[in-house]
Parts: C-alpha cells; sequence; structure tokens
C-alpha cells in the first residue's frame, strides 16, 4: 500500500477550509473511488484527472485507487482540487512526485483532458484560507498567478500544464510565468466619467458629494432627462480609492463570481454595479443552486449600487436589500450551506415621480396611480435612505451654457477625500471610517449633538414625521455636512439641511 496527502481549499462563499486528499494506491482491480461529500463536478475529475496525466505522457497506476478529501463532512464543489487531486496520486506512486514535495503547499487548479491547466474561480480568497491556516505557498493556474500574488506573504508559483507542476515538486526547471502584480492599477475598463459634463443641478451634484462623503444612500426623484443617471454614474468618481486591505476584500468577493479580468485583477477603485429593473432577488442578493454565488449587492461591496427605474424593481427584490443596509453583510442559507458576503455598498436609487414620466404640467396620471407607483418603493426601505433629492427639469439656459458647467469631479473627490479624513481621525481606534458606518446607539452615546442643535430634528420626532431610525440617520447627515464645511462639530445650520434632504424643510432654510 502506498499513501501521499496534497492540500487544496474548499471555498463556501469568501470563506473557506484547506482540505486534505490523500491517495491510497492498493492491490485490486483497477479503479477510483472518491469519499468525501464530492459535488458532480469534483466527482467528474476521476476522468479529467486520469486522462490528463496519461495525455502528459506520466504513468497512471494500474491498481485500487482510493480518494478522501478530508473534513469529510465538508462539502466540496468544484473543479479547483484537480491539481491537488493528480499531485496526490502522483505522489502516491513511487518514482514520480516526492510524497514530500507535497507538504505546506496548497493546489488550486482545474486540469484539460491534455493536462493543461485551466484558470478557476475564488484563487485570492484561497490564497488568504491558506495563508491563515499556517501554508506559505500556493500552485495556481498561471493564467490566476497574478491574482495570488496580490497576498503578501505567500510564495505564489503559477504552472501551465501538468508537467510543470510534476517539474515544480521535483525541483526541476520549467517556463515559469511571469504573473507580477505590482504594476496593476486596478482599471476596471469602464469610461472616466466627470461631473463636469452633468448640465445644472447643484442640488443634485451637492447631494452627490455629501452621500460620497459620508457614506450615505440615495434617493434621486425627477423627470426624465433631469440627469440622475448621469449624477449616479458619475458617484464613483468623487469616491477615494481603495485602500489596499479594501482592495484585496473586494477582489475576493469579484474572484469568487468569476468577473475579474485576467489583465486586471486588483479592484482597486470603488465598483459601480446597475442591474437592469428585471433582475431577480437571486441576481441583486446572490444565489444558485448549492452555495450560493454573490450578486450585484456584494460585487457593489465598497463601492455603489445603482437602481434606475427603482419603482420598476419587483418589491420583493428591493426590499431583500433592507437587511445588507443595515448590518452591511449578506448571509444566504441554501440546503448546500450558508454564504456569507460582504455588502457594504452605498444605494443609490433613481425615480421618476410618476408612470407616464411627463413634466408635472403635462402628467394625464392620476392622483392614485403616482401614489401606487411611488408606494412601490417601501417605507421601510425608504427610512433607510439618508437622502430624498428631488430634481428639477433642467433649464434650456443650462443645456447650452457654455461656462455654466459646474466643478470637475477632481475638485470634488478632494473636499470628500478631506471629509472623509476627518470622519476617520474622528472614528479613530472604532470599526467604523464612514459616518453612515456608525450605528444608531453609538452616534447618540459617544457623539450626541446639544438639545438645541438637534432640535429641529426632534420636531418632526414629536409630529411623528420623522422615525427613531429618521432620526438618527438626519444626526449622521449633518455630521457629513460639518466634516465637508470644516467643522469640529455639526450646527442648527447642518441639521436642518439634513433635514432638508429627507424633504421636512423647505429650501430656503437649508444651510448654504
Amino acid at each position: 500500500m502506498a499513501l501521499a496527502r496534497a492540500f487544496s481549499v474548499a471555498l463556501v462563499g469568501v470563506t473557506g477550509a484547506v482540505v486534505e486528499v490523500e491517495a491510497d494506491l492498493a492491490q485490486g482491480l483497477p479503479g477510483l473511488t472518491m469519499v468525501g461529500l464530492p459535488d458532480t463536478a469534483l466527482a467528474e475529475a476521476r476522468d479529467r484527472v486520469r486522462a490528463a496525466v496519461v495525455n502528459s505522457g506520466l504513468p497512471w497506476p494500474q491498481r485500487k485507487i482510493t480518494l478522501g478529501l478530508s473534513p469529510a463532512s465538508l462539502p466540496k464543489r468544484g473543479s479547483g482540487f484537480d491539481l491537488a487531486i493528480a499531485a496526490a496520486i502522483l505522489g502516491a506512486d513511487a518514482g514520480v512526485v516526492p510524497p514530500d514535495a507535497l507538504l505546506g503547499r496548497v493546489l488550486v487548479g482545474e486540469l484539460g483532458l491534455d493536462g493543461s491547466v485551466r484558470p478557476v474561480r475564488g484563487v485570492l480568497p484561497a490564497a488568504v484560507t491558506a495563508l491563515q491556516r499556517g501554508f506559505t505557498s500556493v500552485v495556481v493556474p498561471a493564467a490566476n498567478l497574478a491574482e495570488a500574488r496580490l497576498l503578501p506573504g505567500v510564495e505564489a508559483r503559477g504552472v501551465r500544464t501538468l508537467t510543470d507542476l510534476v517539474c515544480l515538486l521535483v525541483g526541476a526547471d520549467y517556463d515559469e510565468p511571469d504573473g507580477d502584480a505590482s504594476g496593476l492599477d486596478g482599471a476596471d475598463g469602464r469610461p472616466a466619467l466627470d461631473l463636469v459634463d452633468v448640465a445644472g443641478q447643484v442640488i443634485g451634484r451637492t447631494a452627490v458629494e455629501v452621500a460620497a462623503a459620508g457614506g450615505h444612500h440615495m434617493l434621486l426623484l425627477g423627470p426624465p432627462g433631469s440627469g440622475k443617471t448621469m449624477l449616479a454614474e458619475r458617484m464613483t468618481g468623487v469616491l477615494p480609492p481603495l485602500a489596499p486591505e479594501e482592495a484585496l476584500e473586494v477582489t475576493a468577493v469579484h474572484s469568487v463570481a468569476g468577473v475579474l479580468p485576467p489583465s486586471s485583477p486588483l479592484v482597486s477603485r470603488p465598483p459601480f454595479q446597475d442591474p437592469h429593473h428585471t433582475s431577480t432577488v437571486s441576481s441583486i442578493v446572490g444565489g444558485g443552486s448549492g452555495i450560493a454565488r454573490p450578486g450585484a449587492a456584494a460585487l457593489a461591496h465598497r463601492g455603489v449600487l445603482f437602481l434606475d427605474e427603482a419603482p420598476e424593481f419587483a418589491r420583493g427584490v428591493l426590499d431583500a436589500l433592507r437587511q445588507p443596509l443595515e448590518s452591511g453583510r449578506l448571509s444566504i442559507r441554501r440546503v448546500g450551506g450558508t454564504a456569507e458576503y460582504p455588502a457594504g455598498f452605498t444605494l443609490l436609487l433613481a425615480a421618476n415621480p410618476c408612470p407616464c414620466a411627463k413634466e408635472a404640467e403635462r402628467c394625464t396620471c392620476p392622483p392614485e396611480t403616482r401614489r401606487r407607483y411611488l408606494a412601490r418603493l417601501s417605507g421601510p426601505l425608504l427610512d433607510r435612505i439618508d437622502l430624498h433629492v428631488r430634481l428639477p427639469r433642467i433649464t434650456k439656459a443650462e443645456i447650452l451654457a457654455e461656462d455654466g458647467r459646474g466643478e470637475p469631479s477632481e475638485q470634488v473627490a478632494a473636499r470628500v477625500a478631506e471629509a472623509r479624513d476627518r470622519a476617520a481621525a474622528r472614528y479613530a481606534g472604532t470599526p467604523w471610517r464612514t459616518n453612515a458606518d456608525v450605528p444608531p446607539q453609538e452616534m447618540l452615546r459617544r457623539w450626541r449633538l446639544h438639545r438645541d442643535v438637534t432640535a429641529p430634528a426632534e420636531q418632526h420626532l414629536d409630529s411623528g414625521e420623522l422615525t427613531a431610525r429618521g432620526f438618527c440617520r438626519v444626526v449622521r447627515t449633518a455630521w457629513t455636512l460639518a466634516d465637508l464645511a470644516g467643522l469640529d462639530a455639526p450646527g442648527t445650520a447642518q441639521v436642518e439641511h439634513a433635514l432638508g434632504f429627507r424633504g421636512l424643510v423647505p429650501a430656503g432654510r437649508r444651510a448654504a
């Protein structure tokens, strides 16, 4: 009897567990038996691995082969175990691969029938799991090498074929891919959009700046052509670049989803997701058979989730966002297990005031029709939206003006960065970095404002126009306005301005 062990990683969401792949060669009828809760794709590995070994010119053991995937109680899915399975079998077959060469390494990759090593999803979170479990070396497909090398502290090696893997394990030279990730800028292929392109809309531009500075959710309500979509699409341009640890966190989610571009596997800029209004709950919050895969909400983590024509989305889709809006995480339970994904996004909703989407003076919709249309946005969802912004129709003068454009995104982004730095300094030593991150009870307990300052909001709270949650969100927005103004704390003007963003104070009473 001959025995060898190799190691791989099983992912559930963006978290993983190291899987020990044991190969036992014994006397008996030649064949391969796999145990340890493999799914269909993994069970088919017996045929892929055998063809890959034979077509690579390597010997296939003519013995009874038993493969054990441990821990046996953990479901294993996908084809990323192929490299570890092949290495374990070749390690158990004396004279092919030294069994000791498999120790301390994690192998992730899919094998083609010709022995080529194909890319797989989730290489970055697999490397993170390996490092956390004490492994300092990972072997991945050449196409995933740049992604694996994003993680410091891990020696990542890339292989193009099964023969390359054998050469690596026996210490022979082979044509190792470069996979240099040091020069990656995180470009995602989206064109650069600038706020200077937006004509007029001082209110909308200010709201975008406030939302970006504090991480506040926002509803843009206005007639067609008022610039709702243009403003939303330009919000990521005023957000600060992702910090290194944030970039790795976002990249891990995109890696599991399989949407990382090979030429730029690091997501260093805030992502932007704008699903169509026909999207299902599963496509927004995540789903699929077995372990749920990330949806648009998780892919928008640390960035913007934009729902254009929000009332056209199914009611269940919109209400499914209420939980991640509060917690910043998604926990999706399926029969195959529970997948958890980070979902700390900024939600932007855009809506017309009525179904016909005509100007107010030309609208023929009955009042009840307009009420039902906007009522598709439920009260509990709207209560979680900090900024409710009504955009006016753009005038002819604003459209045709040559020198009446607003500031470019670069200038707005500089103010946003300064405001975020002030908030980060205030919350130093806490897990929060923006005003929208702070739980309501902590905001009212540790950064309580004087009653004279919050008096305008308290009046609306007493009258029932403002809920307890809404009151806390007004206070958080006031802190953001103070950060943008360079103040140590909000005053009454900032509180009234924050109330105005919820439609509770006449525009004339807002602070400048």
